[in-house]
């Protein structure tokens, strides 16, 4: 078990997948606020510069776990116009601003929203020909199970793109970032969504989640091949690229 694994968003006994789709709820209708906000925006470079890395290789079928509100999907059928795109996630209320969002940018020809267990998907093995997620894995209940089941729907040669949160790992940017997460970003959230303990447990999960060479090794035990990772924004974000 993962460290990120032992973290729940609140107090209680339940299981950790029910207690983040709760979260997630709660949360949805400040969500991309805040995102955009805490990241001064810069999340929306991160997953541009994502898509550019998946694009020499032409997905026509894209499967986006923990879509939350749709952005990564979004851009991914902008940028890449695949032929179709699915979003999964756990939280309906998440999903339904997300719907909103497709239908006003029109793509509703291209990008179809279905609540999924991402630790259990119903699509049929080499289903896709990308699968991608951005700031969502590190809420997994079991990552272990949540990659092997990525791999599992996504066709041979084909290719896995995440983004995730990190911590940087030089001076003085893992001071400065150090400081931001622990004081800035949990008060910012709590005065926004007025959920005191959603951006408390998303914090606690970035410092926690495995991350570059660590997260190799995880891939591939997986099942995935080649794999490779870039630091972002001085290691605030990592993309990770993995081909099965």
């Amino acid at each position: 078990m993962y460290n990120q694994e032992k973290i729940k968003p609140y107090e209680g006994k339940g299981e950790k997948g029910k207690l983040v789709e709760e979260m997630f709820d709660n949360i949805a209708p400040t969500y991309d606020t805040l995102n955009h906000r805490l990241s001064w925006n810069i999340d929306k470079y991160w997953r541009r510069k994502a898509i550019k890395e998946l694009s020499p290789f032409k997905p026509d079928t894209i499967l986006d776990v923990a879509t939350g509100t749709g952005d990564f999907a979004i851009q991914l059928a902008k940028m890449l116009n695949p032929k179709t795109l699915v979003g999964a996630d756990i939280s309906e209320g998440m999903m339904e601003i997300g719907r909103k969002k497709v239908k006003a940018e029109k793509l509703e020809h291209i990008i179809a929203f279905q609540k999924e267990d991402c630790l259990n998907l119903t699509f049929p093995s080499e289903t896709f020909d990308g699968v991608t997620a951005a700031f969502g894995i590190r809420n997994f209940q079991d990552l272990d199970k949540g990659l092997s089941e990525m791999c599992r729907v996504l066709k041979k040669g084909g290719h896995l793109c995440i983004i995730e949160l990190t911590t940087p790992v030089s001076f003085p940017m893992k001071q400065l970032f150090k400081l931001y997460s622990k004081v800035v970003l949990p008060t910012y959230g709590r005065l926004i969504s007025k959920d005191r303990s959603a951006y408390d447990y998303l914090n606690k999960t970035i410092a926690a989640f495995p991350q570059g060479e660590q997260m190799m090794t995880i891939f591939k035990n997986a099942g995935f091949g080649k794999t490779y990772f870039k630091r972002l924004t001085f290691g605030i974000c990592t993309m990770y690229i993995a081909e099965k």
